[in-house]
């Protein structure tokens, strides 16, 4: 059991493909916990989100992390090699506040 100064690691695909595989053998939360070394809890959140109404299937459960995780973020505004972000540098160099940028 992960300890409570252990830092989180999202499921990888190597895990969803073993929970899905436990739980069609009828494997429990817990027994599936302690396999992966993981949180009950974890496991548990991972088959409620990510259940279809034939099951859970790691790919599909893959694909919607993978949706939830790109819907969180918001858009960059400035790319890294953009001119734009060039000259809010240099403004900003040259002292100017943001608002007057």
């Amino acid at each position: 059991m992960p300890s409570a100064s252990s830092h989180y690691h999202q499921l990888q695909p190597e895990d969803r493909v073993t929970i899905a595989s436990l739980r069609q053998q009828n494997h429990s939360v817990r027994a599936i916990a302690r396999q992966l070394h993981r949180s009950p809890a974890t496991i548990s959140r991972e088959l409620q989100r990510n259940a279809r109404s034939c099951g859970y299937g790691s790919a599909h459960a893959q694909y919607l992390s993978e949706q939830r995780r790109r819907c969180g973020r918001p858009a960059i505004k400035l790319h890294s090699e953009s001119i734009l972000l060039a000259l809010v540098i240099h403004l900003l160099r040259l002292r100017w506040s943001p608002e007057q940028i």
